[in-house]
């Protein structure tokens, strides 16, 4: 499959790589390709700089949001929450039409510091404000709910036993998405409903950044017993 992964931060990284891995056609989209790959020191997260991670993964090729989204058959939101509206602007309405986009991004606002807040919650969710702003996108929420190293290999924690949530209006595609999850592991997929139902996915972040300061870990994920 084609896919264009926008984001070049940790999460995007990290599914390019196992996409990549698995055989996909990636492009990672970024704002500006000469600058991405111009930096020479590590990014805000402690990242190497992107250019040291292509060099690694050199069948993953890097272009401007709107390039990376006209080449891809399905789209992976893995930008920050508070840039997303503005990389799926740039990435074009036209580019973005019909596709399936996988959002695995997470509404956090660190204007107060750390631990961060929501900036959409309760009664709206990052994922739904996605779908109005481009109505003709198939939006499905998922993998938000872990660290980007679980996201693509499931298995490092508790043996892969544990659940993943998808968020959609479209059947069919939550349907790629939930073959896209199977094939990097993911056993426990669980379909919350409409996309409506990502508010609670989404709110579930701060829960988890206070397991992680809790654990000392990000390597954990929560399991539905039933």
């Amino acid at each position: 499959m084609k896919i264009a992964v926008l984001g070049t931060g940790t999460a995007g990284r990290t599914i390019a790589g196992k996409l990549s891995e698995l055989g996909h056609d990636v492009a990672v989209g970024t704002r500006d390709p000469r600058a991405t790959l111009g930096r020479t020191e590590p990014d805000a997260m402690g990242n190497p700089p992107y250019a040291a991670w292509q060099a690694e993964h050199p069948a993953a090729r890097l272009a401007p949001f709107a390039g990376a989204a006209a080449s891809g058959d399905l789209i992976v939101n893995a930008t920050g929450g508070d840039g997303s509206l503005d990389a799926l602007t740039q990435a074009g309405e036209e580019n973005l039409s019909g596709k399936v986009l996988l959002d695995i991004s997470n509404p956090l606002d660190f204007s107060q510091g750390f631990p961060p807040s929501l900036f959409v919650k309760d009664t709206d969710s990052l994922a739904e404000r996605i779908q109005r702003a481009f109505p003709a996108v198939r939006v499905v929420k998922s993998l938000n709910t872990m660290t980007a190293a679980v996201m693509v290999d499931p298995g490092r924690v508790g043996g892969g036993d544990h659940s993943v949530f998808v968020s959609g209006n479209d059947p069919d595609a939550k349907t790629t998405v939930v073959d896209l999850l199977t094939s990097m592991g993911h056993r426990d997929v669980i379909d919350l409903g409409d996309l409506s139902t990502a508010r609670g996915a989404e709110m579930y972040l701060p829960i988890w950044l206070r397991l992680m300061a809790a654990l000392g870990t990000p390597f954990f994920n929560i399991k539905v017993v039933r």
